[in-house]
């Protein structure tokens, strides 16, 4: 990291979607853990809402959040040196049912008091000075903290175009602009997103994208998982969720039709449209099923060519294409679909508009691919790291036009 980007010694408030306790992988959490190498950092849980606590008030962690607003137990617990995740003591009101955007915002200012509230006891609690305060693409839960708690420099955080997804398109396609606007930086994960929140607050920044990679740059076992050693070569390869809302079934039937001699594996869980699909029906078409997580480098290692063959909509155009950091990080070659987030990607992959050019390209893949290219390919993967996101994060902050802190 470089030095002259570096602050240290802040105190910064960090909220969003995801809670500290969430099993699946969060941005928002390897971003926290990074700053707080240098810096204090609470990582404050979403607030419970009223009915998650009437359905789900059996589970072990709605437990947890009901005891802490019953008082029973300290809603601050230390991660590690430096780093704290706060369990708000307030219960919220579920609301993103009200149609009416006048009463949805009364009451989403109740809700924002009581979690701004609950977050100010954690501040004075660590006796957190001049905040940064990181919001985690909330538009709703987070709308009002500038103005409660009043930090340094608020800073919102775009990860996903989340419009596009029905609970926020209702009052989202208000707030988050407003949101946007008022809050002194913003930064995303992809150039899409980075370029969709300069529509309304110029001081918004492309930071790229942290990956765990460890894994797939130092694939141990270079022999062929048991269910791919029977399966002709080539073998042209997808890893990851099989979802018909982000994956284009069309373009592998293609593939696979027009090239009967290839083998396609499609390693990951498939949601209904995918089970239903004729894919099933093509003889050169491999569903292998879910794989646990420390499996998938051997199985990307077998491929020769890694596919991510994407539609093109709002859910996934603005999206940081991570699974491309983990083909290139084996030394895989890419053919994808030509996205403004794949932009940053276009000097190390293939990226294709139509289905005949994905057929195209991986002719083109199969016929260049060398060992030369392969660590190109490791080298650039490389590069996409946490600290050097948190990096870009630092960079945003001290490039602010009308800068404030004292760094």
């Amino acid at each position: 990291m470089q030095k002259n980007n570096l602050i240290k010694g802040r105190d910064i408030v960090i909220v969003g979607q995801q809670p500290w306790d969430v099993e699946i992988g969060s941005n928002c959490k390897n971003i926290a853990e990074e700053l707080s190498k240098h810096n204090r950092v609470l990582y404050v849980n979403s607030p419970l809402d009223r009915i998650t606590k009437f359905k789900h008030n059996h589970e072990p962690k709605i437990q947890k959040r009901i005891n802490v607003i019953n008082g029973k137990y300290s809603g601050i617990v230390k991660i590690r040196e430096n780093l704290w995740n706060l369990y708000p003591n307030k219960l919220i009101e579920s609301i993103n049912w009200i149609k009416n955007q006048f009463l949805f915002e009364f009451f989403n200012k109740i809700n924002n008091k009581r979690f701004a509230s609950s977050i100010q006891i954690g501040i004075n609690k660590l006796e957190f000075k001049n905040v940064i305060l990181f919001n985690d693409n909330d538009m709703f839960r987070c709308f009002y903290l500038k103005e409660l708690l009043q930090p340094d420099i608020s800073i919102y955080y775009s990860r996903d175009y989340m419009l596009a997804v029905d609970y926020w398109k209702l009052h989202g396609e208000k707030l988050e602009p407003e949101l946007i606007a008022k809050s002194d930086i913003c930064i995303a994960n992809s150039t899409y997103l980075a370029n969709y929140c300069k529509t309304f607050n110029p001081n918004a920044y492309y930071v790229g994208q942290g990956c765990e990679l460890d894994i797939f740059m130092n694939v141990k076992d270079k022999r062929k998982p048991g269910d791919i050693l029977a399966i002709p070569s080539p073998i042209i390869g997808y890893v990851g969720a099989l979802q018909s809302i982000r994956l284009d079934m069309n373009v592998i039937a293609h593939i696979a039709e027009s090239n009967p001699e290839w083998s396609i594996i499609l390693v990951g869980p498939e949601d209904n449209q995918f089970r239903k699909s004729n894919l099933h029906k093509i003889k050169n078409v491999y569903f292998l099923g879910s794989k646990d997580s420390v499996e998938l480098p051997s199985y990307i290692n077998a491929f020769d060519v890694c596919i991510n063959p994407q539609i093109v909509s709002q859910v996934t155009i603005g999206n940081y294409p991570r699974k491309i950091d983990e083909y290139l990080a084996v030394g895989k070659p890419v053919v994808a679909t030509k996205t403004e987030a794949m932009s940053i990607f276009s000097d190390h992959t293939y990226l294709a508009e139509t289905k005949e050019q994905y057929v195209a390209l991986i002719e083109k893949a199969l016929r260049e691919d060398n060992e030369g290219l392969r660590e190109e390919r490791k080298k650039f993967a490389s590069s996409h790291s946490w600290e050097n996101s948190v990096n870009e994060i630092y960079k945003a902050i001290r490039s602010f036009k009308n800068e404030h802190l004292s760094l």
